[in-house]
């Protein structure tokens, strides 16, 4: 049984979080949760917050056990970009642009359910 969170457009470059959600794919809930917590960055807090929401859903939503959930897959695409401009010297503009992302965390307990195959 799987369970997911998305959190669409964090304001937070894609390549910034991608970094810190590599150090977590793949491991289990609760090592993640620590990695997450130790890591200082804007990203971790983010994903972090995404990955409490996706384990929040697995109890609650399909009663799933917290101990055996381990992160299946976990990706962050980039989402909308924001155009702003600078205004700079000799009557040029400077172009700015803001990157947001669209971050996913997919759990499971790596059981199967009764009647469906896949």
């Amino acid at each position: 049984m799987e369970a997911y969170a998305i959190h669409k457009g964090a304001i937070i470059k894609p390549r910034l979080a991608r970094m810190t959600m590599d150090l977590v794919r793949g491991k289990d809930v609760k090592t993640a949760r620590n990695i997450l917590e130790v890591t200082n960055t804007k990203a971790s807090r983010m994903i972090l917050k995404v990955l409490n929401s996706a384990v929040a859903n697995a109890v609650n939503n399909y009663s799933m056990n917290e101990d055996d959930l381990v992160i299946k897959e976990c990706f962050v695409n980039p989402g909308r970009t924001l155009k702003r401009i600078q205004f700079a010297s000799r009557g040029n503009v400077d172009r700015h642009d803001k990157r947001t992302s669209h971050i996913k965390v997919v759990v499971t307990d790596n059981k199967v359910v009764e009647g469906s195959e896949a």
